[in-house]
């Protein structure tokens, strides 16, 4: 009966860990490979933002969606966890937080890479 107790353990760490990586995958688009979340959208950086640091709130926030991270997310190789000053946390790639655009509507759609000059599909 002890291996019971040891493999709800070890299944609970396991979980634990699932939750915590970066959500993250690479989608191929007619701009070649970038990154997108688990729903295979692509994701976006800003260049207002500086390294560990996001300036995109109120409607920015509603057209260019953060990558939200779990309260239990840790940083692993290039992907950090930074915090948002409305007391939420983001995934961010190489310190730059990372976003989703609103007019994207299916995998690889890319409608957001250039706008204003000011927003960059994120890249592997």
């Amino acid at each position: 009966m002890k291996t019971l107790p040891l493999a709800i353990a070890a299944f609970a760490v396991t979980a634990t860990a699932a939750f915590a990586a970066a959500p993250v995958k690479t989608v191929k688009t007619e701009k070649g490979e970038v990154l997108a979340g688990e729903n295979g959208m692509t994701l976006y950086t800003y260049k207002d933002d500086s390294k560990g640091t996001s300036t995109c709130y109120d409607k920015c926030a509603v057209n260019w969606p953060p990558l939200k991270a779990d309260a239990n997310a840790k940083a692993e190789g290039a992907y950090t966890v930074i915090d948002r000053k409305d007391g939420t946390k983001q995934w961010a790639k190489g310190g730059m937080p990372l976003y989703y655009f609103i007019k994207d509507k299916k995998e690889g759609d890319v409608t957001g890479d250039g706008v204003k000059g000011e927003w960059d599909a994120a890249r592997p």
